[in-house]
């Protein structure tokens, strides 16, 4: 693959892309592809982070796993975003595991190499902490969405989400995903892509779920969808995704 072909895959995630051309090749030399198949545990908790992700085309979610072996979604990370460099600030320990919920590839670079560039060049280090302002406020927002939102509500605003982040109507999303992501069983997930199905917000296919009508999506969710993307939106521009229904 050519120099300038990888650049451009490189750029495919949001933050990449949003640097300007002099900062983008100041971190481009140390920036690796690397596929990410689904279902791949990319740090687990307390492990050492020694890398920072910037996804292209798949989602990676942070969840928390409770002692039955549950797990609760507390951030997702796609092609707005990059996940690692917030763990390293300090105790360069992961918060929680990464798992790929879709496959794909990202761009991988060394923690040591990106504190380099950050350290010399104040834009990248002020996209990046912008970034870490939207994760907080994403965060945050997931554990009130978490208490105080029904599990409708939630499921459409995952659904929401995921489609944002691969910019297409069809998503590979089955029912186990989605039970794992909201904490529930898979079959209250099947009774209300069930009732999505029916009224006609989606339609279900083998492993998809496809958006029909995103507007009326949009009314099922609960606030937090558009808070969640109205934080990013304010910090970081034209990183999060497109097509939406609402300001």
């Amino acid at each position: 693959m050519q120099h300038g072909s990888k650049a451009l895959i490189h750029r495919e995630n949001r933050l990449l892309g949003a640097m300007g051309l002099e900062d983008f090749m100041a971190i481009e030399p140390h920036l690796e592809l690397v596929a990410l198949p689904k279902g791949k545990v990319v740090y687990e908790m307390g492990e050492p982070v020694r890398h920072a992700y910037f996804p292209h085309n798949t989602i990676v979610s942070l969840t928390t796993v409770l002692k039955d072996g549950g797990t609760v979604e507390m951030a997702l990370f796609g092609r707005e975003s990059t996940f690692g460099f917030i763990n390293a600030l300090v105790t360069r320990q992961s918060f929680g595991r990464y798992v790929t919920q879709f496959p794909g590839t990202a761009s991988r670079i060394a923690i040591d190499k990106l504190n380099d560039v950050v350290r010399e060049r104040p834009k990248v280090r002020q996209v990046l902490l912008s970034f870490g302002e939207a994760l907080l406020a994403q965060t945050l927002q997931t554990v009130a969405c978490n208490a105080v939102h029904s599990v409708e509500a939630r499921c459409c605003r995952w659904i929401l989400s995921t489609r944002d982040r691969l910019d297409r109507d069809a998503l590979p999303l089955t029912h186990e995903t989605l039970a794992e992501m909201l904490g529930v069983q898979r079959s209250t997930v099947s009774s209300i892509t069930r009732a999505l199905q029916i009224s006609g917000l989606i339609h279900q296919g083998r492993g998809v779920i496809t958006i029909i009508d995103r507007a009326r999506l949009e009314e099922m969710s609960c606030e937090c969808y558009w808070t969640i993307r109205r934080s990013f939106e304010r910090l970081l521009p034209g990183t999060y995704g497109k097509d939406g229904n609402k300001g």
